[in-house]
């Protein structure tokens, strides 16, 4: 026992650090500023090179623009294929730019097809063409032909990288295929069994493929959850498939049907979780960003729904000067007046999130739209009621007045039940209408909340305690 503690101890002590121990921190971009600024390439390039290729892309996003030239003056070979993949979209250019032709051929030239149509498609035709020289004939024309379709869709997500097989072929066939072929993609999950016009008619899983002897068909292996996509369908279905239908890849089809792609779930989740992403930007008031952005783009993103708020804040101060001579003569009324239109505020909030986000994921449909409102609105009418009790309570104990607790507590009701309703229907009219309901939502849910609550408020109040 102590012999064999020792020995694994000794192991221990001898391993390589464990790769947690290179996550980006303070400390190590200290230590690569200092390396900057002391012109000390080796230094720098013994701190980088043990880092993963996202953690060097968000440190080249953490620094400022002078020093991420430095840093790509002292270590240009840091920043390979991988590393540009991984960068936000608003820094790839000015990188792209900045690398020697050299680097940036060597980047570039290992990548798989989808990897590199990311790459480019964002970039302008100077910069994009310096990338596209930079392949070999071959993989040009390949991601050429993919940035030929519409942005968005399956053949700008799809690589080109695929293993395909006759469907009449057993599994011996296909593993002496596999161990002759030394073209095969670096990571791939199925076989995609296709028939003579390369129409994919199912695919097999390499586990089940190694766990059957060679004389079984192919096609009695083949996995239930076999789907093809269309070239030209939206990426947003297309994640959404992947997420339904718990698929691990999905071949892609021409409109002939024949196969000319391959999509994996790792490019469908990022979709997915670009598009959850924008949703929250969006509701937010923001839309697509990063803190890489320059001032004056993020001005121009914000500016629209800026002046939108304002428009709506003026809408619901016209409101509020409607009952100019009820606040004047009952001071209470400017006090409480804010807490009736926050609470409708949030509670709209609440149902609008919600909302979006079935809309987002496909669970709210015409199918069952008006039992969501009911619910929202039921649950908007209840909430109003408890609070209600609670500000009527407020109202009586504060101002010493049972008519102005009665009022707040009716304003209250009337608000909550209102807000339910706006957050859930007003993003189903926006998506009908094909409005992004997480951009333009909340400032609408806002204004009808802020109206409503100040109207009903102010509305009852001139008429009961005038």
């Amino acid at each position: 026992m102590i012999e064999r503690r020792n020995m694994t101890e000794e192991v221990l002590e001898q391993a390589p650090p464990a790769e947690d121990s290179y996550k980006l921190d303070n400390k190590l971009i200290s230590s690569v500023r200092l390396a900057v600024a002391t012109a000390d390439s080796a230094r720098l390039l013994e701190l980088l090179q043990p880092l993963h290729a996202a953690d060097i892309a968000d440190l080249l996003e953490q620094v400022d623009t002078a020093q991420r030239r430095e840093i790509l003056l002292l270590s240009s070979e840091i920043v390979d294929g991988e590393v540009l993949s991984e960068l936000d979209e608003a820094l790839r250019e000015e990188i792209i730019d900045f690398l020697p032709k050299e680097a940036l051929t060597e980047a570039v030239r290992d990548l798989d097809s989808d990897d590199v149509v990311d790459l480019v498609e964002d970039l302008d035709e100077p910069t994009q063409e310096a990338v596209l020289e930079a392949l070999d004939d071959a993989d040009r024309v390949a991601v050429e032909q993919a940035l030929s379709y519409p942005e968005e869709s399956a053949g700008r997500l799809m690589q080109r990288e695929f293993v395909m097989a006759p469907e009449h072929w057993n599994v011996g066939q296909a593993i002496d295929y596999m161990r002759a072929n030394d073209d095969l993609p670096e990571q791939f999950y199925h076989i995609i069994l296709v028939d003579p016009r390369l129409k994919p008619t199912g695919y097999v899983t390499l586990g089940r493929l190694l766990s059957h002897r060679r004389e079984v068909p192919l096609s009695i292996i083949t996995e239930d959850s076999f789907r093809t996509i269309p070239v030209t369908q939206p990426e947003d279905q297309v994640a959404y498939a992947f997420n339904q239908y718990h698929l691990i890849s999905a071949p892609v089809v021409d409109e002939d049907e024949r196969l000319v792609g391959v999509i994996t779930i790792d490019d469908a989740m990022a979709v997915l979780d670009e598009e959850h992403e924008e949703d929250i930007l969006r509701l937010a008031g923001v839309g697509e960003g990063s803190l890489s952005d320059k001032v004056i783009n993020t001005t121009r993103r914000r500016f629209p729904w800026l002046a939108v708020n304002l428009i709506t804040a003026i809408l619901a101060s016209a409101v509020i000067a409607q009952f100019e001579e009820a606040i004047t003569q009952i001071v209470a009324l400017a006090v409480l007046m804010p807490i009736v239109a926050s609470m409708g505020g949030n509670a709209g909030t609440q149902s609008l999130t919600v909302a979006v986000r079935a809309i987002a994921t496909k669970d709210l449909t015409g199918s069952n739209v008006f039992r969501v409102i009911r619910r929202e609105v039921l649950v908007g009418l209840v909430n109003g009621v408890i609070f209600a009790v609670v500000m009527g309570l407020v109202g009586l104990v504060w101002f010493n007045s049972f008519d102005l607790g009665w009022v707040i507590a009716a304003a209250m009701v009337i608000n909550l039940v209102v807000a339910g309703l706006a957050g859930t229907v007003i993003p189903v009219i926006l998506d009908k209408l094909k409005i992004d309901p997480a951009l333009a939502s909340g400032a609408f849910v806002t204004t009808v909340t802020d109206v409503v609550g100040f109207f009903a408020f102010l509305g009852l109040a001139a008429v009961v305690l005038l």
